[in-house]
C-alpha cells in the first residue's frame, strides 16, 4: 500500500472529511449564483431548484421521495412543492400504487424553468474545461458518491437493548454453519 493509499487514524479522518464538507456548500452556492446570474429564474429558490430538478431526473415522485432523494425532511419538501406548484412549475397527478400520497410532476413551465437553469448550468460548467481532467472528475464523482453512502441516511439506527431493532423487526440471521 502505497503512502497516499493507506487508512488514516479516525480522528485525521474527521478532519480531513470536515474539510471536504466545508468545500462542498461554498462550492454548490458559488456554482449556483452563477448559474442564476443569466437565467430569467425570477426568484427561483435553490429549495424549488432541487424539486424541478429531481422530477426532471426522475420523473413523478411523491413528496416523502423526494425527500429521501435529498436528504431532507417530507414537511420542508411539501412546504418547496406547495411554492412550486403556486408558480404552476409543478402539479400533483394520482399515484396508483397510494391514494393518499399524490405524484407530483413538472408542469410544461416547470419543464422550461429547469431546462433553462440546466442550459446556463451546463454553460457555465463547461467554461471549466481544460482545469480538470475527466480522470480527476471521475475520481471526485467516485469519492463524494462513496462518501454519501457511507454517511447514509444520518438516521441512527435505534435498537432496543441487547442490540434488537427498536421497529419490532428481527435482526438478520446468521447463516447456519454448513
Amino acid at each position: 500500500m502505497s503512502e497516499t493509499e493507506r487508512e488514516q487514524p479516525p480522528e485525521a479522518l474527521a478532519e480531513r472529511l470536515s474539510q471536504v464538507f466545508d468545500l462542498v456548500g461554498p462550492l454548490y452556492r458559488r456554482a449556483h449564483h452563477r448559474v442564476e446570474q443569466d437565467v430569467s429564474t425570477e426568484g427561483l429558490t435553490v429549495g424549488v431548484r432541487a424539486v424541478l430538478r429531481v422530477l426532471h431526473a426522475n420523473g413523478p415522485l411523491t413528496v416523502p421521495q423526494m425527500g429521501r432523494n435529498q436528504a431532507l425532511s417530507r414537511q420542508f419538501v411539501q412546504r418547496v412543492v406547495n411554492d412550486a406548484a403556486a408558480r404552476g412549475l409543478v402539479e400533483p397527478v394520482a399515484n396508483p400504487a397510494h391514494k393518499r400520497s399524490s405524484l407530483i410532476r413538472l408542469t410544461a413551465d416547470g419543464e422550461a424553468a429547469i431546462g433553462a437553469v440546466l442550459d446556463r448550468e451546463h454553460a457555465v460548467l463547461g467554461g471549466i474545461s481544460g482545469e480538470l481532467s475527466e480522470a480527476e472528475v471521475d475520481t471526485c464523482l467516485r469519492v463524494l458518491t462513496h462518501l454519501l453512502d457511507l454517511v447514509g441516511t444520518g438516521e441512527p439506527q435505534r435498537t432496543r437493548p441487547g442490540g434488537a431493532p427498536a421497529d419490532g423487526t428481527r435482526p438478520p440471521r446468521p447463516p447456519d454453519p454448513a
